[in-house]
């Protein structure tokens, strides 16, 4: 039964979270021109003269200092009011760079007072992690990524329950990490849907690295049998079984999105994942000899043993033990009597078992998911880090989908949100990832490309240390240089890439660029590469300044996109509760808030 969410907390009103939109946007209006530069046109362009009044050394200084915000009479005065000088009123310049520091606190989620706390939203869920097998996701996943699909699914189960719901639905569930832990862990039946064949393709070759990782897991079963014994006489056997399908609907051209096969290297697993998918149908007799074989062994194997086991397709696990060889010796009248209990338990198991299904699907605002999902109920749709207009979407297709009760969707990937205004183009039919809100539509509000990808940057990750890379920033915009000035080349569709991680010095480096850029480097002798390094490395600092203040100001345009996320859904007649949570330790994973709904 539907339960009405009378118990969430207090959610921000439509007007509260109207009203913040609006003066974040009108102190980003002003640092637009900031915003939009780029580091490569720093030198080329002279950024900085047209940009920042102050030299960057005393820029420098400023943002390093730490942030005194004002107390007192002066901090109740504290408001946008205290921000209009920032920027020359004239000339658009930054002058004031505390100032600018402060202002782009004060206009933070948390600041701004529309942030709903994990806690909260937790506690007024309720419920408990009945199910729960107690499976350790730092096994298989780095660090980082068992940090997400912990939090995420603990949230993801209490919303599922809170709504009376089995069913998830998993926009951009890439390798299957966050989908196949909430249908292990939670026993809840879920449909990952990603649009890149390249995850389904490399199924066999993950399937080669999985059976090296059972058997490591057998070994060290062997190998502690005492801490097996006392497993087993206080957790019952995993009972999970995981049914995997490939639907590929369509074939895909170049220009999509692929959701999680875009993001940084970090998000990998080099050796391992927790989902497998086969392309090819498993026969039911193979599936029942494999469960007849794991029952056998579920002596000798630990809890967490047999939860890879629940994981992998027939074809996957290869057994090593000394009960295969023992089977050969039983009489036929108990081979037939194990062989059909096996059969009972997996039929008694198929009813209630938890389900993951893979499909491979292009996703869009008006996608039919009757179409691809045929046994489509009453479900929550999820997204963990989808990447540019997919997190858009998401968004549409929960609002316009009865079936689907909640959303739980973090973004990501930025710098490929669509802007209907980006090129001065106003098609009122065409479906834009930014932007949602009517506010920012009657305002023509454009973020632009550079902006965008400022707001992937990572402010806490370089507040602990982890710094921009100075040094390669620095090679690319004296390059920018080089190509402007000697081939009088100001727009390539060619880009340079990784190569400074190739190469051995700047001549090097330089020289790498031009023929990757089909430039002809012999016009070229070293001695004038060298100038141009000699004539701009003492103005280092000025691409270190700029790159802070660029830093300094991604998390306004980040809030300003989720902003609008939870404006439109405020602006929908079907929706109950809607809120914007901070569910990662941003350090960790800084694209950390997830937009929240759920229907009325």
């Amino acid at each position: 039964m539907w339960r009405p969410p009378g118990s969430l907390p207090p959610q921000p009103a439509a007007g509260e979270a109207a009203a913040a939109l609006r003066r974040l946007a009108a102190f980003l209006g002003r640092a637009l021109p900031l915003c939009r530069a780029h580091a490569t046109q720093l030198y080329a362009g002279g950024l900085w003269q047209r940009l920042v009044a102050a030299p960057p050394d005393a820029v420098l200084r400023a943002l390093r200092r730490p942030l005194r915000e004002p107390s007192g009479a002066a901090g109740e005065a504290w408001g946008d009011d205290t921000f209009s000088n920032v920027f020359c009123e004239n000339s658009k310049k930054l002058i004031n760079v505390h100032l600018f520091a402060l202002a782009a606190k004060y206009y933070s989620l948390s600041h701004l007072g529309v942030c709903t706390p994990l806690e909260e939203l937790l506690k007024a869920l309720g419920g408990d992690n009945q199910g729960s097998t107690g499976i350790k996701t730092d096994e298989f996943m780095n660090n980082k990524k068992s940090h997400e699909v912990q939090v995420m699914s603990e949230l993801v189960d209490k919303i599922a329950n809170y709504c009376g719901i089995k069913q998830v639905i998993d926009i951009g569930s890439g390798k299957g990490y966050l989908s196949s832990f909430l249908s292990m862990q939670y026993n809840l039946k879920v449909y990952g849907i990603d649009s890149s064949n390249t995850n389904t393709n490399g199924a066999h070759e993950r399937n080669r690295k999985l059976k090296k990782h059972w058997r490591a897991y057998q070994s060290r079963a062997r190998a502690n049998p005492e801490s097996q014994r006392l497993e087993k006489a206080n957790d019952s056997p995993v009972q999970n079984e995981i049914k995997f399908k490939v639907v590929n609907e369509r074939t895909l051209n170049n220009s999509y999105l692929q959701s999680q096969d875009q993001r940084t290297n970090q998000d990998l697993v080099p050796s391992c994942v927790f989902t497998e998918v086969t392309t090819s149908e498993t026969s039911k007799q193979t599936e029942i000899d494999l469960v007849a074989q794991a029952q056998c062994n579920e002596s000798e194997l630990s809890e967490e043993a047999l939860a890879i086991l629940s994981v992998l397709p027939a074809n996957a696990v290869e057994i090593f033990s000394s009960s295969q060889c023992n089977s050969e010796e039983l009489c036929e009248e108990e081979k037939a009597q194990r062989k059909m209990a096996s059969i009972k338990a997996k039929a008694s198991k198929s009813s209630e078992s938890n389900l993951y299904f893979p499909l491979t699907s292009y996703i869009t605002a008006e996608t039919e998911l009757g179409d691809i999902i045929t046994d489509l109920e009453d479900c929550i749709m999820v997204g963990l880090h989808t990447c540019g207009d997919l997190a858009a979407n998401t968004l549409r297709i929960f609002t316009a989908k009865p079936e689907i009760k909640a959303v739980c969707s973090v973004g990501c990937c930025y710098h490929l949100l669509s802007e209907q205004y980006e090129n001065q183009e106003d098609c009122a039919e065409e479906v834009w990832g930014f932007p949602m809100c009517q506010y920012l539509k009657d305002k023509g509000w454009c973020c632009g490309r550079n902006a965008r990808m400022s707001a992937c940057l990572a402010l806490e990750r370089i507040a602990v240390g982890q710094m921009l890379p100075t040094e390669s920033l620095f090679y690319r915009a004296v390059l920018q240089v080089i190509i402007e000035e000697i081939y009088g080349v100001t727009k390539s569709e060619r880009h340079v890439g990784k190569i400074f991680s190739k190469s051995s010095s700047f001549l090097d480096y330089v020289r790498k660029s031009l023929k990757k850029m089909e430039l002809d480097d012999s016009k070229l002798p070293d001695s004038c590469i060298m100038d141009y390094y000699e004539k701009y490395k003492h103005r280092m600092n000025e691409l270190e300044a700029f790159n802070m203040l660029k830093v300094v100001l991604a998390p306004c345009i980040e809030v300003l996109i989720l902003l609008d996320r939870l404006c439109y859904l405020k602006e929908q007649d079907n929706i109950a509760w809607s809120g914007l949570v901070k569910l990662f330790d941003p350090v960790k994973s800084p694209r950390c808030y997830a937009v929240i709904a759920l229907k009325k």
